[in-house]
């Protein structure tokens, strides 16, 4: 299957903190949306946990960015992300419903690829969709090299 640049993904709260805390795939991710060879899909539940987990000092204790930066990083992204509204949610699905907002973004924007560290959440799902491919970083980052 080839898939044109740039391509559509989701990407899940971990690999932004990932990036925050100097995580060299979640960085390569940033760093590709921000070339335009990815395209992230943003929508408003995302946005909205993107900001809580963002916030949350107690993670980043150890991390280099303070909030401020760490905003900044969110803001480069939302520079370049594409915003989808959601119409239809996909339920029953994942396991952990704190989840399921990130198939319904994915299956709203045909994006191609939900890119996450926490692949065990997306495994038992009850709906299938051959369209998206849940991945790790690693995953996409060795099909743009």
């Amino acid at each position: 299957m080839t898939i044109q640049l740039p391509i559509k993904v989701v990407i899940d709260t971990n690999i932004l903190v990932g990036a925050c805390l100097g995580s060299y795939q979640a960085n390569q991710i940033i760093a590709h949306c921000l070339s335009g060879q990815l395209q992230p899909v943003i929508g408003a539940s995302l946005l909205a946990e993107y900001e809580d987990v963002l916030s949350r000092e107690v993670i980043f204790v150890k991390g280099k960015l303070n909030l401020q930066e760490r905003y900044e990083v969110l803001d480069a992204v939302l520079s370049v992300a594409f915003w989808q509204r959601i119409y239809f949610i996909w339920r029953p699905n994942l396991i952990d419903e704190g989840d399921n907002h990130l198939i319904d973004l994915a299956i709203a924007s045909q994006a191609n690829y939900l890119i996450t560290y926490n692949l065990k959440d997306f495994r038992q799902s009850d709906l299938h969709f051959d369209s998206l491919t849940v991945c790790l970083p690693d995953t996409i980052l060795e099909y743009l090299s």
